[in-house]
């Protein structure tokens, strides 16, 4: 009867909170665990992936101005 009566009161507002700090602690050692287990690239492979990144960038700015140029050309053309 005891047990029964304890399982349906609800923890108070001290332990509630700190139940939630417990929480949050947890979830940031859960997280830093699960970073221990990241493969993490190397100072080379950085690099490549940077570079590719960069000049993809630059590609897709020239291909997306070429467009903005030729339909600001086309507008003109149609207004003008």
């Amino acid at each position: 009867m005891a047990n029964e009566e304890k399982k349906n009161t609800k923890p108070g507002f001290g332990q509630r909170f700190v139940n939630f700090f417990k929480g949050i602690g947890r979830s940031f050692k859960n997280m830093f665990h699960e970073l221990k287990k990241v493969s993490w690239p190397t100072k080379k492979d950085l690099l490549n992936y940077s570079i590719v990144v960069f000049v993809f960038m630059i590609v897709m700015g020239v291909i997306i101005g070429v467009f903005d140029l030729g339909a600001g050309a086309l507008i003109k053309l149609i207004t003008g």
